[in-house]
């Protein structure tokens, strides 16, 4: 069988035996097809089944959450976690409590964090979990009480060698509080590395916060300057508003640019002045507001309820919300409008019409596992400070951020020029990260 077979064979195979799971099918489909070149080159990796053992996970965790809301009325939910890959290191990946998450969500996040990990040169492993519970509206007792039911379970599958879940969409630091509380109370251990994104007094990280947005925004820099661009002069427009979208605007601005929209899902504003940071982290941050209230509090700002942020005129863009947000539609309309760059600060979140628009149109791609690997990676450098019983400040903390990023983007460019992709930041972080993860498999047997 030759390799094009071989891995429509294992695509198929991943299709059948996860029905259902459209997003799952979409990740891995993405990274399969930019194998070819790869597996040609190292043909033991089909004798001994690499690409089949990588895309099943090693274990997945599903379980009941019961829990008490305010009024004393009874709810139940359902939590998650897949732990998909620990070749590199402890299973490493973010909870999402949204009520979109299943079980091929999970695995679709868990199946990018594998990839993304081994991009960051750090010791870590894949993994992904969450809940269908919404966080929205539910007062910080309802939210608390929710967390310990879900640690009640987590707890006996996690630890700082096995498993280290940190915070993801719907997962803040309140959230990443309250688990550490009750897994504190259950196992009776002071374990800071079991979970990251916790507060700076007691075991987090300087930067952690920041993380995810600053190191998207270094990423697109790196890419902008392959063709002698920066930041500097440059309108962005930033989908969402959470952790990720707020602070790669604060990224975007200290480098010299402007955002000039940002969004949640309630619609979009635009601020042609720049947005301003303050009001936008009083309203997302302190009030947990609609992006609405910004637009009232800021008279030049337009709020808008229909079509999408992808249509306002921008240099760049940074979909930093959530998965298949961008479609064909909006890459076509960036591309009219004289994009320049998209790099991804969600996960997945161009479908794959999306991308092939972007590229043919010669558009800079960052795509998700390399551009925000950022908060992972400050995530790894948490744990490292836990272990070390050691805080590292803010500027330290970000150097090394920068500096992993910067060798993410080189590492992603050389490999796509190696396989005759030159400029594909696809092909180079799907075959980068496969290389890492398939050579410790194999070296440790059959597993």
């Amino acid at each position: 069988m030759d390799v094009t077979a071989r891995i429509e064979s294992v695509y198929a195979q991943i299709v059948r035996r996860n029905p259902g799971e459209a997003e799952f099918h979409q990740a891995a489909g993405e990274v399969l097809h930019s194998l070819a070149p790869v597996l040609r080159a190292h043909p033991d990796h089909l004798d001994a089944r690499i690409v089949e053992r990588l895309c099943e996970p090693e274990r997945q965790i599903v379980f009941r959450v019961p829990w008490v809301d305010d009024l004393g009325d009874i709810h139940v939910n359902r939590g998650f976690r897949v732990e998909f890959n620990s070749a590199l290191g402890p299973y490493k990946g973010g909870l999402r409590f949204h009520p979109s998450v299943n079980l091929g969500i999970v695995k679709f996040l868990g199946f990018e964090q594998i990839f993304k990990n081994a991009l960051t040169g750090l010791s870590i492993g894949g993994g992904k979990g969450g809940a269908d519970f919404d966080p929205k509206g539910r007062s910080d007792g309802e939210v608390m009480r929710f967390c310990q039911s879900f640690m009640t379970e987590l707890h006996r599958h996690i630890g700082e060698h096995t498993d280290v879940p940190a915070g993801d969409i719907g997962v803040g630091g309140r959230e990443i509080g309250y688990l550490f509380g009750q897994y504190k109370r259950l196992t009776n251990r002071f374990e800071a590395g079991v979970l990251t994104g916790k507060g700076v007094g007691w075991g987090g990280s300087h930067a952690r916060t920041e993380a995810t947005g600053y190191g998207t925004v270094h990423f697109a820099q790196e890419m902008l300057r392959t063709r002698g661009r920066q930041f500097d002069g440059c309108d962005v427009v930033v989908s969402g508003s959470g952790n990720v979208a707020v602070y790669a605007v604060e990224k975007v601005h200290a480098l010299g640019g402007r955002g000039v929209a940002c969004s949640d899902s309630t619609g979009y504003v635009v601020d042609r002045d720049g947005i301003d940071l303050d009001l936008l982290k009083e309203v997302k941050e302190a009030r947990r507001a609609r992006i609405g209230d910004y637009a009232r509090a800021r008279p030049d700002a337009v709020f808008s309820d229909r079509g999408s942020v992808f249509e306002v005129d921008c240099d760049i863009a940074l979909p930093c919300a959530t998965q298949n947000e961008l479609t064909e539609e909006h890459a076509v309309a960036l591309v009219k409008n004289g994009v320049l760059a998209v790099a991804e600060g969600a996960n997945m979140p161009c479908t794959p019409a999306a991308v092939e628009v972007l590229r043919e149109a010669g558009v800079l791609f960052g795509p998700g596992k390399a551009a925000n690997a950022g908060g992972v990676a400050t995530s790894a450098l948490e744990m490292r400070q836990n272990a070390a019983r050691d805080r590292w400040t803010f500027e330290q903390t970000e150097a090394r951020l920068a500096a992993v990023m910067t060798d993410v983007h080189a590492l992603c460019r050389a490999t796509a020029e190696e396989y005759g992709a030159p400029d594909d930041y696809v092909l180079g972080a799907n075959v980068a990260g496969y290389l890492r993860v398939a050579e410790a498999m194999a070296e440790q047997g059959v597993i």
